[in-house]
């Protein structure tokens, strides 16, 4: 591919959260294929790791929403207007024709705001979902009120008077009065680069908002497996959980169906439950936070990798990666994957919400022989089921991407 200048636009620096981690991925792989990558964060910059791969650190140097004063995170959530001149300045004193936009995540710090700062150039500009929060006031299309995925039209009257946040009907309008600002920005994006959907299950969400159908384009996570070599998931009997440890997460959920059945549960994460679950069940492992290397051990101890989010899960990103390594999964139907994963006889589906449902996919699992279990982990560690794309077929897309935006700008003339 022609080389560019690539400027990647995200909340922080530091890659602590999914999104995160994914965007300072693609920016180092960017700039190693010769790329000239500037990253743009609402953060101070702190992140040495970028600067030793020649990536050009242009910080804000603000903070997190629940790292600020109450009244000053409700009016800059909205509208961070430090953050659209930042933005703006940067495109008035360094644009150049080539240049691709790519807004990973804005929710935190820069605020629906940056979508007037980038309008001049926005039809270079494209927008990862993450998650829903482009289209939806919670981000992620369910009624915590009922426990159900919702089917509302966002920022709709239906939607409007639902009460659906999982703290106050006050936050939710505010989710919603954010919303409103985002979709004025954005409109229907015919005069954006576009959005991409890591996974088609996203797809008519983002168009429900009223985006362009043909505006949207699916491009998988990359996935890289807790281990080269297969988990011998065969001869173990342990479950393993990885991420958050709080009620959305199915923490709890997990922890008492295993009890249950009488199974080992292995826990790795941190969160507002953990000391909870460690009280009332002892014999649940609590290891907290590792790295990749640790992810790996542990994984290697387990039978099947269980994931029991209670709200929709665009991806779900820690399932690709057990498939990968040869670890049968659990998935909550939650999970845009879960069918996949059933489909492709890598693991079971649940209903998280239905503890006979998880009680029986945890029987399923276990009644399998030594043999059953083996077919299902190599069929995941072989890649012919892969969930995801791998890390050079990711970037591969992302140019693919930025191509197509450059191409459509010059055969518009604009």
């Amino acid at each position: 591919m022609t080389k560019h200048r690539i400027v990647v636009i995200n909340d922080d620096s530091v890659a602590r959260g999914g999104t995160a981690v994914l965007a300072v991925m693609s920016a180092k792989a960017l700039a190693a294929r010769g790329h000239e990558v500037i990253w743009l964060c609402g953060d101070v910059g702190d992140n040495p790791d970028l600067a030793a791969h020649g990536i050009e650190v242009v910080a804000l140097g603000s903070r997190p929403l629940l790292d600020l004063p109450a009244k000053r995170a409700l009016i800059e959530g909205l509208h961070n207007r430090a953050a659209r001149d930042m933005v703006a300045g940067f495109i008035a004193a360094r644009d150049t024709p080539d240049t691709v936009y790519h807004v990973h995540s804005w929710a935190q710090i820069f605020s629906p705001a940056i979508f007037s700062g980038l309008a001049r150039v926005s039809r270079r500009v494209l927008l990862h979902a993450h998650d829903s929060f482009l289209a939806c006031p919670n981000g992620v299309y369910m009624d915590y009120r009922k426990n159900l995925a919702c089917a509302r039209v966002p920022n709709s009257f239906d939607c409007i008077t639902t009460h659906c946040d999982k703290r106050s009907y006050a936050q939710k309008l505010w989710r919603v009065a954010r919303e409103a600002r985002v979709h004025w920005g954005l409109g229907d994006l015919g005069e954006w680069g576009g959005i991409v959907a890591i996974h088609p299950a996203m797809v008519p969400k983002l168009t429900r908002a009223g985006y362009r159908e043909d505006k949207v384009f699916t491009l998988r996570n990359p996935v890289v497996p807790f281990s080269r070599e297969r988990i011998r998931a065969e001869e173990n009997r342990a479950l393993l959980y990885l991420g958050r440890i709080e009620e959305d997460k199915g923490a709890g959920a997990l922890a008492e169906a295993a009890a249950r059945a009488e199974v080992p549960l292995i826990m790795l994460g941190e969160g507002p439950m953990k000391a909870e679950l460690a009280a009332r069940f002892p014999g649940a492992e609590m290891v907290g936070w590792v790295d990749k290397a640790g992810i790996g051990a542990h994984a290697a101890r387990a039978r099947a990798l269980v994931m029991p989010s209670r709200h929709p899960e665009p991806f779900a990103l820690v399932i690709a990666e057990a498939v990968a390594s040869g670890l049968p999964v659990l998935a909550a139907d939650t999970a845009a994957v879960a069918g996949e994963v059933e489909a492709g006889g890598l693991g079971y589906a649940f209903d998280v919400f239905d503890p006979a449902s998880f009680d029986r996919a945890i029987a399923r699992i276990m009644a399998l022989t030594p043999e059953e279990v083996k077919a299902m982990s190599e069929r995941g560690f072989s890649g012919e089921a892969a969930l995801g794309n791998t890390p050079e077929g990711w970037i591969d897309g992302l140019e693919a991407q930025y191509a197509r935006v450059l191409r459509e700008v010059e055969d518009a003339g604009a």
